[in-house]
């Protein structure tokens, strides 16, 4: 016995797979109009007779008369059997294997009574929005300038208090199947079945194949209810994995390969009522890696758009950092965002299609938008604030899954950094830092910068070491973490090393610092010469002091990272060695979890 496969899920590969997308695997193709074109699969030839056009979703062979779907291109090509091409193309869709299992045929017939619940409850309220008693919910989707063909075109409905629809359905349904659709909430105490979008505006949410299968709701009355819900997730309905009129914008692909995407039903529904089609909805919810996926399959550069208030800059930001990783050469993504207080849905009504769309112009590819959220952020004359900005686009390009564009990209994020700090190195560099709290260190550094027999590491490593003697019973503390420290001097790194032992052995500090001065005596005038510390840390107590300590082992740290940073990096940009990027992501990876 032959197994059948539902409709619905092949019609979903057919929507999810361009016809050139699969084809253009085997074949190389052109774009000619709105068709492409190739040399014919089917027979040799050096003049291009085969056609594919994804609009209408088949391919032609002018010289051997052969046409067919994604399916009959694999059966023919790869003499596949049907099931196996169904199974290659789910695969690639990003679909479940369908197995043809007991379990499988008995969710399909739940999947079809579903269908048929939620479209009895769509086309009720859609019916009840044009009824006499029902004007003011009518009213106020013209007053949102919605056309009566547009309200149509998407079948948005309301739905009345205290309805009795729920009766009728009884007529049909058992009430098990209906609480599947969730439709209904159940109130324990008197055990009765409160219609869940009581006196709401209906925005029906569709499937890829345009079958109901959720809904929205917006309030229209002043009350404490949250102005938006959604139907809860059910076994036919994953908010996740749902868009609010992709079915609809999918039919844009052969126009554009940009899709907006926008926060709200109305949102989407005001650009579409304004000629702007290539609109989508992830309905109040945050971007999935799922939802993007998906959107990649019809669009490869998507807009995000976000409304102008805080909330939604804020949520730019979040839903850029959190689909960064997923980025790829050919799967991109850009951001827009309105100015304060404005929303697609007002702009567009109030301003018009053109001021929308000069909006989109000015779009930031997602690692310019991060780039440019981040450091607007800092004072760019803080070295402190400087160093954690750099860590935080070090590891955002880390989570980047193509190997090959995390490359470029962090390269590109080097070159800015490097560009922010011309003079990092220089005895100039950062001569406006202020930071009240690191006031003390401040000063230290302003004199160190002037001593020009001396690098930055030997002044670091004598201030540490001026604490050790000095200031011994703050180093108790800090023990295991001075001792992981390698200065990078000789001399200084041994004369660490003692002062750790006699630590060790239970030398009290006044017994310590005799013996240190003692047998190292030039090394601790050099010292006391340099590290200026006498001076800072005057009447300091305990607390300052040990702020200035974690500093100076934070700096040390910091800057032998860098170094090491730095040699991989050169050896990446000149010949891209791959064990060098191996051990880079290890070191970035150790510093971003520090």
């Amino acid at each position: 016995m032959t197994m059948k496969y539902p409709k619905e899920y092949l019609d979903e590969i057919r929507i999810r797979l361009k016809v050139s997308q699969v084809v253009g695997k085997y074949i190389q193709l052109k774009k000619r109009g709105k068709e492409f074109i190739g040399l014919s699969p089917f027979k040799n030839e050096k003049t291009p007779s085969f056609t594919v056009n994804d609009e209408k979703g088949f391919y032609h062979c002018f010289s051997t008369g052969e046409h067919g779907n994604i399916f009959d291109f694999l059966m023919k090509t790869k003499s596949f059997r049907f099931g196996e091409a169904v199974k290659s193309l789910a695969s690639e869709a990003g679909m479940t294997e369908y197995r043809f299992t007991k379990s499988d045929k008995e969710k399909d017939l739940r999947f079809d009574k579903y269908k048929k619940i939620i479209k009895d409850y769509c086309d009720y309220f859609h019916e009840q929005l044009f009824d006499k008693k029902n004007l003011h919910a009518l009213q106020y989707l013209k007053d949102r300038k919605l056309s009566e063909n547009i309200i149509k075109k998407f079948h948005l409905g309301y739905v009345p208090k205290n309805n009795d629809f729920k009766n009728l359905l009884l007529k049909k349904y058992s009430i098990d199947d209906i609480k599947l659709t969730g439709l209904y909430y159940l109130i324990e105490k008197n055990q009765t079945y409160i219609d869940r979008f009581n006196n709401r505006i209906l925005f029906p949410i569709r499937n890829l194949s345009g079958d109901v299968i959720a809904f929205g709701g917006r309030i229209i009355n002043n009350t404490n209810l949250a102005k938006y819900i959604n139907s809860p997730e059910t076994e036919f309905f994953k908010k996740g994995r749902q868009l609010f009129n992709l079915n609809n914008a999918k039919d844009e692909r052969p126009n554009t390969q940009e899709v907006i995407i926008v926060e709200g039903y109305m949102d989407v529904i005001s650009l579409y009522n304004n000629g702007i089609k290539n609109v989508i909805s992830n309905s109040g919810t945050a971007i999935t890696e799922n939802q993007i996926n998906l959107i990649w399959k019809f669009f490869s550069e998507p807009i995000i758009c976000m409304d102008g208030d805080k909330s939604g800059q804020l949520a730019a930001v979040r839903i850029a950092e959190r689909l960064f990783p997923h980025i790829s050469d050919n799967n991109k993504i850009f951001l827009s965002v309105l100015k304060e207080g404005e929303d697609p849905d007002d702009l567009i009504n109030e301003k018009g299609k053109k001021a929308f769309e000069d909006v989109l112009n000015e779009r930031k590819i997602i690692q310019t938008f991060l780039w440019e959220n981040h450091v607007n952020q800092i004072d760019k004359n803080n070295p402190y604030e400087i160093a954690k900005f750099e860590k935080k686009m070090r590891s955002l390009c880390m989570l980047i899954k193509d190997e090959t564009l995390k490359k470029y990209i962090l390269e590109d994020f080097l070159h800015k950094i490097n560009g922010l700090t011309p003079n990092i190195h220089s005895k100039r560099g950062f001569k406006n830092f202020k930071k009240p709290i690191l006031k003390m260190l401040n000063e230290t550094k302003k004199i160190h910068l002037q001593k020009k027999n001396l690098t930055r590491q030997d002044l670091i490593e004598f201030s540490i070491l001026y604490i050790m003697i000095f200031y011994s019973g703050v180093i108790k503390s800090k023990l295991s973490r001075v001792s992981s420290l390698k200065f990078f001097n000789e001399e200084n790194n041994n004369l660490k090393e003692k002062i750790i032992n006699l630590f060790n052995e239970g030398k009290r500090e006044k017994e310590l610092e005799n013996i240190v001065n003692k047998e190292n005596n030039d090394l601790i005038k050099k010292i006391i010469e340099n590290s200026n510390l006498q001076i800072i840390l005057n009447k300091k107590n305990y607390e300052q002091i040990e702020e200035v300590l974690n500093d100076l082992i934070f700096d040390h740290e910091s800057f032998e990272n860098e170094k090491k940073i730095e040699s991989l990096e050169k050896k990446i940009i000149n010949n891209m060695d791959e064990n060098a990027y191996s051990e880079l992501i290890k070191l970035k990876t150790q510093i971003n979890r520090e």
